[in-house]
């Protein structure tokens, strides 16, 4: 069984992270839909383990507190957590192209992975126009998650590896 507990080293480090994670979308966001969340959220997976849930949910939760309620929120309790699952399940994968096709698939696919929400709230129709109206930022989400996967997923597991090492000491 996995200790969920973390210690303090890795309390102060998943804040750290979550709240970096946070600063980095907010300091992206001049770029339409370009972020660099989906690249953190697996690289935590692929590190931390089970663990990473705590730096992707300080992210969320700094995402309600900066940008308030609304529906999307319900998207953002889920939607993290399926890519980090796939994550998860790819770690032991080192090549940075099939991370860079995991990160640009989860763009690509964002807008859909959101409408179960919008089909309970509004029907199969407003679903489906919600989803079609998406695709190109949903587009612009593929290239984005794929070009930074591409360029910064190795580099960064070994930066959060060295991290995480010293904060389990």
């Amino acid at each position: 069984m996995v200790n969920m507990k973390p210690t303090l080293r890795q309390t102060v480090l998943f804040g750290m992270l979550g709240a970096i994670t946070f600063a980095a979308k907010v300091a992206m966001a001049g770029l339409y839909n370009i972020e660099p969340v989906s690249l953190f959220v697996m690289v935590f997976a692929v590190v931390f383990g089970i663990k990473a849930l705590y730096p992707i949910y300080v992210y969320v939760l700094m995402e309600f507190l900066f940008y308030g309620l609304n529906t999307w929120c319900i998207n953002y309790l889920y939607i993290w957590l399926i890519l980090a699952i796939f994550a998860y399940l790819m770690r032991k994968n080192q090549h940075p192209v099939l991370w860079a096709v995991l990160s640009g698939s989860f763009g690509l696919l964002f807008g859909l992975l959101c409408t179960p929400v919008y089909w309970i709230i509004g029907g199969a129709e407003y679903a489906f126009s919600w989803w079609i109206a998406g695709l190109v930022a949903d587009i612009l989400h593929c290239v984005g998650n794929f070009v930074i996967a591409l360029l910064l997923f190795v580099p960064l597991r070994k930066l959060l590896t060295k991290l995480y090492l010293n904060a389990i000491k």
